[in-house]
């Protein structure tokens, strides 16, 4: 059965509201004015709150103000004369669910119990709401910690993937086998990068280009860079986010564009500049990476075993995208993907 509080200064009407809403299926309690009913709220609980207009004292727009401070306010229905349209409108601005206009006989009662049912009836679907937004928080934020604490276990996985390449890689007397495998470890760390970004950042669901890529660039650089033959890498990147698997594809991308540049567009000896470029056009981005070499960024221009180029096709498929490769001097790469 609900629990209401009636609040009004008329003793007689307290009484005959108490008796009526009674025979309708409602626990009524009352208070004779404002005071005695915010003491009333602050030491019992109730389902509702009903509050007549006109009271010596406080009245119901005051007693209002001071039960919307409460810690946890029931619903309020206002109770008006007749002609009193601005002091409703008043009320439910001030924070009124509903309102009901006094009259005389069993129908004032009759409406003010189905209002009260409306009253409960919303205020049940509220606070439905309130828990079913709290659950789904909560599930959210236990999917995005698990995601997380995954994308941490693959980071940590492919790191030590690139442990064991380079433990291989250093065994080997073959420059051409220690070579392939400094490729691999390097493409290894282009794809590490990109979790390790989704499990350090606030935004699981897409990764930010120029941090990501800032920190690639850097890698290749020192990866490819001898005191004889220094290799600068320049990169101008805008504010582009995009989903994991396409800045993983971005990613592996301009690793082997960047890394056969370093290796094969300049000669031994020779300091070599490579510039990176990811632009948003519309619905678009444009990667670009260029050197001014001997032309020889192709891919299937350089000596190695033709993975490379294996490896950005497939990622220009898997990126919807369209790759351009100019000729050299000068030489420029340009893919343009849907972001």
């Amino acid at each position: 059965m609900p629990r209401v509080l009636y609040i009004d200064d008329d003793e007689g009407l307290r009484l005959l509201t108490q008796r009526a809403l009674r025979r309708r299926g409602y626990e009524v309690a009352t208070a004779a004015g404002g005071p005695e009913g915010l003491a009333r709220l602050e030491a019992e609980s109730f389902d509702l709150l009903a509050i007549d207009h006109y009271m010596p004292g406080m009245d119901g727009l005051e007693t209002l103000a001071l039960v919307r401070e409460l810690p946890s306010p029931p619903p309020v229905v206002y109770v008006t004369g007749s002609e009193e349209s601005r002091v409703a409108v008043a009320a439910l601005k001030a924070g009124a669910a509903d309102y009901v206009v006094k009259t005389i006989g069993e129908d004032f009662f009759d409406l003010l119990a189905s209002t009260f049912e409306q009253t409960l009836a919303h205020a049940r679907l509220l606070a439905a709401k309130t828990d079913a937004d709290a659950a789904l928080k909560a599930s959210n934020d236990r999917l995005a910690a698990l995601l997380k604490e995954a994308n941490h276990r693959v980071a940590n996985s492919l790191q030590l993937v690139s442990a064991f390449v380079q433990m291989q890689a250093s065994s080997l007397d073959n420059e051409e086998a220690r070579i392939a495998l400094k490729d691999t470890q390097q493409r290894i760390r282009a794809i590490g990068q990109v979790h390790r970004r989704l499990y350090t950042s606030d935004e699981i669901a897409t990764v930010d280009m120029a941090d990501y890529l800032k920190v690639l660039v850097e890698e290749l650089e020192e990866t490819w860079s001898t005191p004889s033959s220094p290799r600068h890498v320049v990169l101008d990147v805008e504010a582009i986010r995009l989903n994991t698997d396409k800045a993983v594809s971005v990613g592996v991308v301009v690793n082997e564009l960047v890394s056969n540049a370093c290796k094969y567009a300049y000669e031994e000896g020779e300091a070599g500049e490579i510039r990176v470029s990811l632009a948003r056009l519309a619905e678009r981005f444009l990667l670009v990476v260029e050197d001014d070499g001997k032309g020889t960024i192709k891919p299937q221009q350089a000596k190695s075993t033709g993975l490379g180029t294996k490896l950005i096709r497939a990622m220009a498929q898997s990126l919807n995208a369209a790759i351009e490769y100019g000729d050299g001097p000068n030489v420029r790469v340009m893919l343009q993907a849907p972001l």
